[in-house]
């Protein structure tokens, strides 16, 4: 395959074509390099016309709290009063700095996703 911008979705389906029937190219081979250019063509392509939006920052704090088995007492340990979590949760109340912070720091979730207005 000639290697070219992808610019169309006819594009795009023919470079999906392409990286299957070369998905298990040797590295250094030309296939390999062939591989990996179109990897990034496509990569690029996806990140311009199928964006995926962030979370929004309660649900992401929710959805968090769910996968570490986290109660709201857990979560005002990290952010500081019981009520403080409860408003934060019921969106009462905005995340302040300070609290983004260490929802960053605790719960490993990405300040991006937290500043985000809600």
């Amino acid at each position: 395959m000639k290697l070219k911008p992808i610019k169309t979705e006819q594009d795009y389906h023919q470079s999906l074509e392409r990286l299957e029937k070369i998905f298990d190219a040797v590295p250094g081979t030309k296939e390999g390099d062939e591989l990996e250019i179109l990897g990034i063509l496509i990569e690029n392509y996806e990140n311009e016309h199928y964006a995926i939006e962030l979370p929004d920052p309660i649900e992401a704090i929710k959805f968090r709290m769910e996968q570490l088995d986290y109660s709201q007492n857990d979560l005002a340990e990290v952010i500081g009063l019981k009520s403080r979590a409860s408003e934060i949760l019921n969106r009462k109340r905005k995340l302040s700095l300070e609290m983004i912070r260490k929802l960053t720091e605790k719960l490993h979730i990405p300040s991006e996703v937290l500043i985000q207005a809600y």
